[in-house]
């Protein structure tokens, strides 16, 4: 795990977002939502509400992958992706 993942899991974790479940996975955070989580409206205000939560990072961002999970459906958001990730996301 990096640094930088580090320092969003103690970010996620600070925030007590009630019921989330948060795991480091490789180069990913794993999110499981509470049940009657709509996740639509959570993917709608995650850039909003990871664009809040940045402020209290002062290390340089990475590339990092947030995968939220709830009733067997999985979403991806990713956080200053790369070339890679923007080409693919064209295709």
């Amino acid at each position: 795990m990096n640094a930088y993942q580090q320092k969003w899991i103690e970010v996620l974790t600070n925030a007590n977002i009630k019921d989330w479940k948060i795991e480091p996975v490789e180069d990913a955070i794993i999110v499981d939502l509470p049940g009657g989580s709509n996740m639509d409206s959570i993917m709608e205000n995650l850039p909003d509400v990871i664009a809040t939560l940045s402020l209290d990072i002062t290390i340089p961002g990475e590339r990092l992958k947030f995968i939220l999970r709830h009733n067997g459906e999985h979403r991806e958001y990713i956080l200053n992706p790369t070339d890679a990730d923007l080409n693919t996301a064209k295709k």
